[in-house]
């Protein structure tokens, strides 16, 4: 006697999308940021099979996703967002039909753009220290502003340790030891590191941890190690554009938080350091991941060859 197949119960997109989120938060502890990123690029493709007359899941077929991604192509959207939406619909894909949402995986042989492979920006070790005493400079000995103390101790942090920024900000005031020159942060899945920064860090924290905080601390403020000036913990956005501005200020390439890891990275192998120790500052699971800077390193030599050199 055969044994019927128990089709999947059908599930509307918005509760699908709900179900998904809670699982991306819950189950693999994925940051606020990145289940925002998820949410969006589904629901630029939820978006157009409505509008096709789909509203079950379980109606996605693999015409309608190479359709949703032919339309993205047609409006000149770079590789690198086509790559991440492509990924963002294979990764919930595979999950709703291990979820029993979907009876078979209608992602499983959707293809997308792959990202360009472009080197990160780096600043040099030169670029990145008038980078910093900019920021350093902008504080007032005399009656300085808590705000440029806080900008220049986190700059100094983001630099030094290599940490994302999201980690920085969402650090708290037992996460920094000045004893011991440490940082603890919460990276990506959950996983907890601690990293080291030098005396120059340790300096423009004391500063703001002793004198710049205390002025902007309040009720909302709770163990947050960086404040806006409402009281508030810090958010990205803001941390972003201090580093847009000081760049200008010091006269260097502008350049986001992202390119000071990259640029801690990449100085850290210049200066001896092995693939495995940068691995574990920058929180990287996979060395794969990490061994990208290795190219860095090789492209810089390679300019500074062929600019120095009388038969290069």
């Amino acid at each position: 006697m055969s044994q019927s197949v128990v089709a999947p119960q059908s599930v509307s997109l918005e509760s699908a999308l709900a179900a998904f989120d809670s699982h991306l938060r819950a189950q693999r502890r994925l940051s606020e940021h990145t289940v925002r990123a998820y949410r969006g690029d589904l629901g630029q493709l939820f978006d157009f099979v409505a509008e096709s007359g789909v509203t079950q899941l379980a109606d996605i077929d693999l015409g309608l996703l190479r359709a949703w991604l032919a339309t993205m192509s047609a409006r000149s959207l770079s590789r690198a967002t086509l790559a991440r939406r492509g990924a963002a619909v294979r990764t919930f894909f595979e999950w709703a039909c291990r979820a029993g949402h979907v009876p078979t995986d209608p992602a499983a042989r959707l293809v997308s753009a792959r990202p360009d492979r472009t080197l990160p920006t780096v600043l040099t070790a030169g670029d990145a220290a008038t980078f910093l005493d900019a920021a350093r400079g902008r504080v007032d000995e005399g009656d300085p502003d808590p705000v440029h103390l806080r900008d220049w101790a986190a700059l100094e942090l983001l630099y030094a340790t290599g940490v994302r920024v999201g980690e920085l900000v969402g650090a708290d005031l037992g996460d920094v030891d000045l004893d011991a020159n440490t940082l603890r942060v919460l990276g990506k899945g959950g996983r907890e590191r601690v990293v080291p920064f030098g005396i120059p860090a340790a300096r423009a924290v004391r500063s703001w941890i002793e004198r710049g905080r205390p002025e902007l601390a309040g009720p909302t403020s709770a163990s947050a190690l960086f404040l806006g000036r409402r009281g508030n913990r810090v958010d990205v956005r803001q941390v972003r554009e201090v580093a847009y501005r000081v760049a200008r200020m010091a006269g260097v390439e502008e350049l986001s938080p992202h390119a000071l890891r990259h640029s801690a990275a990449t100085h850290l192998l210049e200066g001896g350091s092995d693939l495995r120790t940068v691995q574990e500052v920058l929180g990287h699971s996979s060395l794969a991941t990490t061994q990208r800077y290795t190219h860095v390193t090789a492209e810089r030599l390679r300019s500074s060859y062929q600019q120095a050199h009388p038969r290069a």
